[in-house]
């Protein structure tokens, strides 16, 4: 297992639509693991594999509290096919696009078809934090950030931030450790 480089706005590879899975194999199996592992360190609550450069249709996710036991969560070729007309508002974070916070309303449940570790089918159907997480996970897959359900002049104003930062550092991340200045976890989703 291993940590990877969580690629970070304005990174174009974040716009890619990710391709299904086909086969679990042993690449596939270790790109899994370092997800968890980079997703943990990062510390995220979830990660779609586009966001360590790799376009499949993969997230992991776990929602335990802090001091709970670990909870992980696979979700291969992910898609919502059903979305309640309730909505949640939640303030969402991204591991892509470190320390920017804002509010984002989506559907309070969807029904999420998925395949596990071994491509059988599953179905669940998430509300409140989960169905946040997924959507915004399954965003990722089909290149959408969560700064695109905001408005055009916040989200041109967070990219113009980040297409500042990473030419002042020479394409590096600004902060990617996602943790803030005072060094205290944040709530990222992925």
């Amino acid at each position: 297992m291993a940590i990877r480089d969580i690629l970070i706005l304005p990174d174009k590879r974040l716009r890619l639509v990710s391709e299904p899975v086909k086969t679990v194999d042993k690449p596939l199996r270790t790109l899994i693991d370092d997800m968890y592992e980079t997703m943990y360190a990062a510390p995220g609550i979830g990660l779609a594999a586009i966001q360590i450069g790799v376009p499949q249709r993969v997230v992991t996710m776990d929602l335990a509290k802090k001091d709970d036991p670990p909870e992980p969560r696979l979700f291969i070729n992910p898609e919502i096919v059903w979305s309640s007309d309730d909505a949640s508002v939640y303030e969402e974070g991204c591991l892509s696009i470190p320390e920017y916070y804002e509010e984002v309303e989506r559907p309070l449940t969807v029904k999420v078809r998925y395949l596990d570790i071994d491509l059988k089918p599953q179905e669940i159907e998430a509300t409140d934090l989960l169905a946040t997480c997924l959507q915004h996970e399954i965003d990722h897959l089909n290149g959408v950030l969560f700064i695109d359900h905001i408005s055009k002049l916040k989200r041109d104003r967070v990219m113009k931030k980040f297409k500042k930062a990473a030419k002042l550092s020479g394409g590096d991340k600004p902060n990617s450790d996602g943790l803030s200045d005072d060094k205290e976890p944040s709530h990222h989703i992925g």
